[in-house]
């Protein structure tokens, strides 16, 4: 990394690099869900919601992880800190976000919370995150009910639908994380009151160990003793903590305006007797016994003295309207404390607090170029906060998840069968790791290509982490042993999309284009991955692809993860065309290795040959001469080609068929002279092949000749995108769209002896289609769009760069490739920008209008309505719509010309 040159954040990641840095210590890595993962499912069926439910959470150990409301923890998520709640109403304590698990919501697993990632520094030496918390009783059983009766046409039931809501009569709930130091840590929580009445309001904040004793793999057991309870005048309530790696913590609470806490001891362990029915192997005082004591007055279950939890409770009888209530902790390492700061431990909290921000706004000054307009900014600062909040620790063993614990019942056979097990291939996979997840509820586990996006965004703050996590996929205790790379958690020998290049390469443009060696690591281990592709993927080598859904669940007309009837298979133009642009991304990484050491030049040569030999086949295979490629419509289509070679297109315009577009890349004009294998062979080709180098397209720009790889020739070029700028097919006000808007009446395709027919649905999916959680039939996808308008870009740099288009198509004005790039970008950005109305396009349609909901606080959702921009799905995935972010960045700051390079 380059010399820090500008504020105390960035010098403090220059002195970070590693993952082990002092200042990554310490992070918001608590998950906002823990229950219903797979990693806590050890039923016979797989059924993983209903394995650990919501209802257990409260009354239950997890195995693998922790879950909490703004949580901290350390990076491997031994001792834990975060806020409970209570109103005086709710009859459980709320230590957790509320969602629905998959099975319960009309569109799948859905949050039922309001929350915002407010801001955050990429070391974590300054953290905001609000909570917004109903006055009244929390309707648990009516948003499940409500949504069980709802069907998949319906809208989802909402928190806001409920109407405890109304008249603001909420606690806006802020968490502050500030680092004094990397092992010296305020904590603050600032209740406000936002309701025209007076409200109670249970402050408890909650310190615990993560169990890791329970299971018969690690007897150590840490502590949490109270060293002082704060009842003698000026005193506060001290906690020490004890932990074999660790070592000792002191927590300090702070007796202020409020009084001392109420300190609530007990064992972060089963109450099997409430969770399960029987009282076997009972804790004496399980996890559930802070509740117990706050919620229904019974403290029968605490514990004397030592524990593994402890709750720190602040009760306020009468919080006044529009006034605030501030509680704060301090978490040090004990061999920092000297007498004074044991004497006064909150004596510096508040200038702390103070230059910290300052720091935060100097560094995201920095980062955010200065002709950023405000709303800009605030926009691109929320999703950075976002992609920082939402790193998360992630514990799973697969081997030992499969085999269980010496202490726990072995679990059911079918676990481990090949058949029917979860990952039971994927044996080698044991991660322990701070990881970017797409959100902290919903996608509580990391996926390989959001994750890819993430770290473009995510380079422009911390590139250091941006390339630990490209390397962390591709390491040995990640990417499987045949070269596939992890899907996601629900089973990771799935297929995501081939993006992990492209990331490499922008995050290291970002940068600043001189870390080779970063470079070098990521291009070896994607070696690897491109020859799974090709072995696995490519079932009759053809160099036609298939892959299955490929990340875009229901974008066909059927599932595409089912395979066809006996002698068909379906060659798919998405999966060709990100293995075309998989080959372009290795060879313009092979072209800058090069430039150093030689001995790339011939991987180059490779991959300039295996693009070559899939453009030929996307364009002319097999020996009836089927096509991806349909002339009469001018656009690239799936094929289901059977046993005697009869062919049937799955004509419908999808982006299926735009993905072709991405496949181009710009030879630096040094490539000729710097890589002579490369230049000998290609000239070779075009001599002896002319018939495989069609897609090597030249071009002569002020006296110098250019050479662009492409996947489509400029006619069908030009033709594609008349249909991806026409309004009413792909281009919307807010991006572009991931099916045409012309099917609007729905349109039907005839296979196998049936009809089939897709709708364009510009909001929540129809049909139960992979959870029916996720629309591709017609919403905007950020990460997608991204790549459309980067290809779209670099059309314009070398090949197109004397043409114009319309834009839009049918509008008569002429825009350049570049221009046209910039504006489709301007219409994503432009979802996030207040409009008259006083909404912002983006907001989900239940995010109630006013100023203390969308003009404050931007939401990120996971896609957005193809024609108003309303965010739809998950409604907290900052993940890849932090792509936003990175937009914002580009805009006013030309990183494009480190890219195009």
């Amino acid at each position: 990394m380059t010399e820090p040159t500008t504020s105390p954040e960035h010098a403090r990641l220059h002195d970070s690099a590693d993952s082990d840095a002092p200042w990554r210590l310490w992070g918001p890595y608590v998950s906002g869900r823990q229950w219903g993962t797979v990693r806590e499912d050890y039923s016979a069926d797989g059924e993983a919601w209903d394995s650990f439910p919501f209802d257990h959470a409260h009354t239950r150990a997890y195995r693998w992880g922790e879950d909490g409301i703004g949580g901290l923890t350390d990076r491997y998520g031994f001792l834990n800190v975060a806020v409970a709640l209570w109103n005086g109403q709710d009859d459980r304590l709320k230590e957790r976000l509320f969602g629905l698990a998959g099975p319960q919501g009309n569109h799948g697993e859905d949050a039922k919370e309001y929350w915002w990632h407010v801001d955050a520094t990429p070391t974590h030496s300054f953290a905001e995150y609000l909570y917004r918390y109903p006055q009244a009783a929390y309707p648990y059983e009516q948003l499940v009910a409500e949504n069980a009766a709802r069907g998949y046409d319906a809208d989802e039931y909402e928190l806001s639908d409920t109407g405890v809501l109304e008249g603001d009569r909420f606690f806006d709930v802020v968490t502050r994380h500030v680092k004094a130091s990397p092992t010296d840590m305020y904590l603050e929580y600032t209740a406000t009151n936002h309701g025209p009445d007076a409200a109670p309001l249970d402050l408890v904040p909650q310190v615990w160990f993560r169990n890791t004793w329970s299971w018969g793999r690690d007897d150590r057991r840490p502590s949490i003793t109270v060293q002082d309870r704060g009842e003698g005048g000026d005193s506060h309530v001290v906690l020490v903590t004890e932990h074999e790696w660790l070592g000792r913590y002191v927590v300090f609470a702070e007796s202020g305006a409020h009084g001392p806490p109420e300190v609530l001891l007990c064992d972060n362990e089963t109450n099997t007797l409430a969770t399960f029915g029987h009282g076997d192997g009972q804790a004496a005082h399980p996890t559930n016994a802070i509740d117990q004591t706050v919620v229904h007055g019974d403290p029968s279950l605490l514990a004397e003295g030592t524990g593994t939890k402890a709750g720190l409770r602040w009760h306020l009888d009468a919080v006044p309207p529009g006034e605030s209530v501030t509680v704060r902790l301090r978490l040090v390492r004990e061999d920092e404390l000297d007498d004074e700061a044991r004497a006064h431990p909150f004596a510096h909290a508040d200038a702390t607090a103070q230059a910290r921000r300052a720091e935060a706004d100097e560094f995201y000054g920095t980062v955010i170029p200065a002709a950023t307009p405000e709303e800009d900014r605030l926009v691109a600062r929320r999703a950075f906060a976002g992609l920082m909040w939402c790193k998360q620790l992630y514990r799973y063993d697969i081997g030992e998840w499969l085999e269980g614990d010496p202490s726990q019942p072995e679990p059911p056979a079918e676990r481990r069968a090949k058949e029917e097990g979860r990952n039971v291939e994927w044996r080698h996979l044991a991660l322990a790791d701070i990881i970017s997840m797409p959100d902290e509820w919903e996608y509580p586990w990391f996926a390989a290509w959001d994750l890819a996006f993430h770290c473009v965004a995510i380079a422009h703050v911390d590139p250091a982490f941006a390339k630990d996590q490209l390397r962390l996929m591709c390491r040995e205790w990640a990417q499987h042993p045949n070269g596939q790379l992890p899907a996601y958690e629900w089973n990771f020998g799935d297929v995501n999309p081939p993006v992990h290049a492209w990331a490499a390469w922008h995050v290291y443009a970002i940068e600043g284009a001189q870390d080779t060696d970063f470079l070098v690591r990521i291009f070896t281990k994607l070696l690897l991955n491109f020859g799974w592709w090709v072995n696995r993927k490519d079932s009759d080598d053809s160099n036609l692809f298939e892959g299955g859904f490929l990340g875009m669940d229901n974008i066909g007309p059927f599932d595409r993860s089912e395979g066809l009837p006996e002698g068909q298979r379906l060659e798919q133009s998405d999966a060709t065309s990100w293995m075309a642009f998989f080959c372009l991304n290795m060879l313009r990484i092979s072209w800058e290795l090069a430039r150093q050491t030689p001995a790339w030049d011939e991987s180059a040569t490779k991959f300039l040959e295996h693009f070559l030999a899939i453009a030929d086949a996307m364009n002319h295979f097999g020996t009836h001469a089927v096509s991806l490629w349909n002339d009469e419509d001018g656009f690239y289509y799936d094929v289901v080609v059977d046993e005697a070679g009869r062919s049937t297109p799955i004509k419908i315009r999808s982006m299926v068929g735009l993905l072709p577009l991405m496949a181009v890349a710009d030879e630096p004009d040094w490539v000729e002279g710097d890589l002579p294998d490369f230049t000998h062979h290609l000239a070779w080709l075009r001599e002896n092949r002319p018939d495989l180098t069609r897609s090597v397209l030249h071009t002569v720009h002020d006296g110098e000749p250019d050479l662009t790889l492409s996947l489509m020739h400029p006619d069908r070029l030009r033709r594609v995108l008349s249909v991806l700028l026409d309004e009413s097919e792909f281009l919307s006000p807010y991006g572009i769209r991931s099916l045409s808007a012309a099917y609007r009446d729905g349109v039907s395709v005839h296979l196998d002896g049936q009809d089939m027919s897709v709708r364009y649905t510009p909001a929540e999916s129809e049909n139960g289609m992979f959870g029916g959680n996720s629309n591709w039939r017609g919403p905007v996808w950020f990460p997608v769009n991204v790549l459309l308008t980067d290809a779209i870009r670099t059309y314009g740099v070398d090949l197109m760069r004397d043409e114009t288009l319309e834009f839009p198509t049918g509008s008569g004005h002429q825009a350049t490739y570049k221009e046209v790039a910039l504006g489709i970008e301007q219409r994503l950005i432009d979802m996030f920008r207040v409009k008259e109305d006083g909404r912002r396009p983006s907001d989900p349609v239940h995010v109630p209008t006013g100023p203390l909901w969308g003009q404050a606080h931007p939401t990120f959702s996971e896609y957005f309505h193809g024609d108003t921009g309303a965010g739809l799905g998950a409604s907290h995935q900052s993940g890849w719509t932090s792509m936003v972010a990175h937009l914002i960045c580009i805009t006013h700051r030309d990183v494009h010309e480190e890219i195009e390079k």
